[in-house]
């Protein structure tokens, strides 16, 4: 749980270190803009700066802002950078990375009140949540979320527990389509996974195993202040080990480093104190 800029970063950069993946959550509240045409926000934003101003919905401007404001403090504190320093790019089907850096990778979700950031440094990572109370179950399964195995193994649970192993099966799906980097263009009628809970695997449609130990799964219940979260995350292993050092500036020339710290200022702590109030 992250309540603001000034959260405990520490043990973010810590987990990432043990773990080579760290998830984290917040608030909508705690990270949402006083004012839209903060300067301090057009700083944070960057080249997100035009997107934001397309948005027109208020509730979608709120929570596209606050979700990159979290996810760019997130990836400043294991960088070691300022974070109106970090830049995101996105790829042709939308899914975010860090311009310029290559050896943490990011994932996001943004539902209700909830804002949901996952990095990893072994390999790749999605993340995504539902609001656990949701209804998913009724006709034509089979046409949008699951496969002919999944909706067999559905229909034979119990009424009551079906839609909760849909919102498993619906974010394990969100999280995997982000980690592989498709997004929506993956049918979600193409894979599945077990719904009732056993050991997590990508499957076939048939119900066969389709991926190896060099991914995992986790699907969590998180209870917040507005309610509980289905959370699932899928990390996918390269192969390579966890980065042990994140700091950008070991990628980079000292004496350039140097200079820009010297030109642009200001460590994490500083920017926390600078954007504790915008």
């Amino acid at each position: 749980m992250i309540s603001g800029p000034r959260g405990d970063w520490h043990r973010v950069r810590a987990d990432l270190d043990r773990y080579a993946t760290v998830v984290l959550y917040a608030h909508l509240g705690d990270w949402q803009p006083q004012r839209a045409g903060n300067p301090r926000l057009r700083a944070l934003l960057g080249r997100d700066w035009a997107r934001f101003l397309d948005l027109t919905h208020p509730g979608l401007r709120t929570r596209f802002a606050s979700s990159r404001v979290l996810l760019k403090f997130a990836a400043a504190s294991v960088l070691h950078v300022a974070p109106q320093d970090i830049e995101l790019g996105y790829t042709p089907t939308g899914r975010p990375y860090l311009r310029g850096y290559d050896g943490v990778q990011i994932s996001l979700s943004h539902t209700d009140e909830l804002l949901l950031v996952g990095l990893a440094t072994g390999g790749v990572i999605g993340v995504d949540a539902e609001r656990s109370d949701r209804s998913l179950y009724g006709p034509g399964l089979g046409r949008q979320l699951c496969t002919a195995n999944e909706t067999e193994l559905i229909e034979a649970m119990p009424l009551e527990e079906r839609d909760a192993a849909l919102l498993r099966l619906w974010t394990l799906k969100e999280a995997y389509s982000k980690a592989i980097g498709l997004g929506m263009q993956f049918r979600f009628t193409d894979f599945g996974f077990r719904p009732d809970g056993t050991p997590t695997e990508v499957r076939r449609p048939d119900g066969t195993p389709g991926t190896g130990d060099e991914w995992s799964f986790g699907t969590y219940l998180l209870d917040a202040s507005d309610g509980q979260y289905t959370v699932s995350v899928a990390v996918g292993d390269a192969g390579f080990g966890g980065t042990v050092d994140h700091a950008a500036a070991t990628t980079l020339d000292a004496g350039i480093v140097d200079a820009l710290t010297e030109a642009l200022g200001a460590d994490l702590s500083e920017d926390a104190d600078e954007f504790g109030d915008w």
